[in-house]
């Protein structure tokens, strides 16, 4: 690195030709943010907002195509009523003002989870939001709102046995393969790498069919403070993990997993 070169050292060593398609963030502390600065609650989510608008630049700009994002989940409902509106507005406003910087940024606007129990206005200002970022290709960013992998999951089976129940498709057919498209993911890569931020050694009901193979990632930085710098090093840290897929590692070639006979 030469004297003029302000670059980070570790950001030398990523290799650019293996950036994870798919990063899923369970995106965890925005409450202990604000409560660490004697501020209310809604204080941390916004600040968190900003991060999401951040980390989806940086991830584009490295070569991302699809960054999943932990919203709002089915428990979530549960928190106080006062919370949930302010958090729904600010989800509104954010939809409003970023549509734009989508674009811009060729970044189309997915959604997963139970969308239905989200209100109306909310719902509208997705609804276009969806609408008008439709054409962009070169990354996806995939919100999860009112989300549960349980629920996803049972959601996918059922559309499986309405199938079933109608004749277009046979139990034999099912398999995890083909499973996969019934999830509200369906269409995109599963994951490939999994940040959680605040230090939480938690799932949380997020994605567990798609997590199946994901390399996880735990920083103790709460969520409104992940900078590019923290990003940078989650991706590094994936780079560093052999992925064997149940093979052992001399089945491993440089080049990805061999052809076992």
């Amino acid at each position: 690195m030469t004297p003029s070169d302000s670059t980070p050292p570790h950001l030398h060593a990523i290799d650019s030709s293996r950036i994870p398609k798919h990063v899923a963030i369970i995106m965890d502390g925005n409450g202990r943010w604000a409560k660490e600065r004697n501020l209310a609650r809604i204080e941390g989510h916004r600040q968190g907002a900003e991060t999401v608008r951040r980390i989806s630049r940086i991830a584009r700009r490295m070569g991302v195509k699809a960054l999943t994002l932990y919203a709002f989940s089915d428990e979530n409902w549960a928190r106080p009523k006062m919370e949930v509106a302010q958090l729904m507005e600010l989800l509104g406003k954010f939809l409003i003002q970023e549509r734009h910087e989508m674009k811009n940024n060729q970044i189309r606007l997915n959604v997963i989870g139970s969308v239905d129990r989200l209100p109306g206005f909310v719902q509208e200002k997705l609804s276009d939001a969806l609408s008008f970022t439709q054409e962009e290709n070169q990354m996806v960013l995939n919100l999860a709102l009112s989300y549960g992998s349980k629920s996803e999951i049972i959601r996918g089976f059922k559309k499986i046995m309405r199938e079933i129940e109608s004749g277009t498709l046979k139990p034999s057919d099912v398999n995890p393969e083909m499973f996969s498209n019934y999830l509200d993911t369906a269409g995109l890569p599963d994951p490939e790498l999994m940040i959680r931020t605040s230090g939480e050694f938690r799932i949380s009901n997020f994605m567990l069919w798609q997590l199946a193979y994901t390399e996880i990632h735990v920083t103790k930085v709460l969520w409104p403070d992940f900078s590019e710098d923290d990003f940078h090093k989650a991706i590094l840290d994936f780079q560093g993990r052999e992925r064997r897929f149940g093979l052992t590692s001399e089945q491993i070639e440089p080049s990805g997993i061999s052809h076992v006979g």
